[in-house]
This record gives C-alpha cells, sequence and structure tokens, in this order.
C-alpha cells in the first residue's frame, strides 16, 4: 500500500538559490500547537535551513505560526526543532557540509501516514551568473 503523502508547505525559493543534491527525509519533534498549526499548513520555510551541532539535527528558522486557539501554551513561532535522522545519516551530513561546504536546505514539510517529516536536501550555493 502507497504512503499517504500531503504536502504541508514548499521551499520554492531553495532549487533557485541552490544546487540540490542528495535528500533526506527527517522526522520532526513538534509541540502540540505547532502540530496543530502545521496540519493547517502554516509553514514558512523560506530562510530555513538544517545545522548539525552537538551530533544531533536541528530544524532553524522556521516559521511555524502560533495556533489559532492555543492561548497561553502556544509555541515561539521561530524556535529550533529538532530532526529525527538515524545516526549514519547524521554523521554522513555532518562530514559533508564541513568538508565541501554544502548547506542542507530544507525542501519541502509534508505530512506521511498521519506523520509530519521534512526534506532537507544538500546544497551548494548557486552564483549570481547560475540563477
Amino acid at each position: 500500500m502507497e504512503p499517504k503523502i500531503k504536502i504541508l508547505c514548499d521551499n520554492r525559493h531553495a532549487a533557485h538559490h541552490y544546487h540540490l543534491m542528495e535528500r533526506f527525509e527527517a522526522g520532526i519533534a513538534l509541540t502540540g500547537t505547532e502540530v496543530k498549526s502545521a496540519r493547517e499548513g502554516k509553514i514558512q520555510l523560506k530562510d530555513s535551513y538544517a545545522e548539525i551541532l552537538g551530533g544531533e539535527a536541528w530544524l532553524v528558522n522556521a516559521h511555524i505560526s502560533p495556533y489559532s486557539h492555543g492561548n497561553r501554551m502556544n509555541h515561539d513561532p521561530l524556535r529550533r526543532r529538532k530532526l529525527l535522522l538515524h545516526r549514519a545519516e547524521i554523521d554522513k551530513l555532518h562530514g559533508k557540509t564541513r568538508e565541501k561546504g554544502l548547506t542542507l536546505v530544507v525542501t519541502k514539510v509534508y505530512l506521511k501516514n498521519g506523520r509530519i517529516k521534512c526534506e532537507i536536501a544538500l546544497g551548494r550555493g548557486k552564483k549570481l551568473h547560475d540563477k
């Protein structure tokens, strides 16, 4: 049976600003109000990227709007969120971003079998004449 995928947010600027190479699927550790807001599609990935710090992968600058019925338990829209990847994938990404000067770009966030996932890609920045 094919997994059901619903795209919640797409980063169209990523392909314009970067040569995208290898892609990885990662889960995201979210709070309850973030999940509800994300399911409504209130995510912006324009300036977001991923980074490896302390042996863990983090999603940075992804804006998830506060949930409309969240009251005082709402989340910070720009907080760092942990990406859930296998150890081998994290080590591979860490090595590639350190050695070759590549960037981890978030290309899309989607719902797969009821779970929120994001696709990150290794990208090399394009020069002005390449755009």
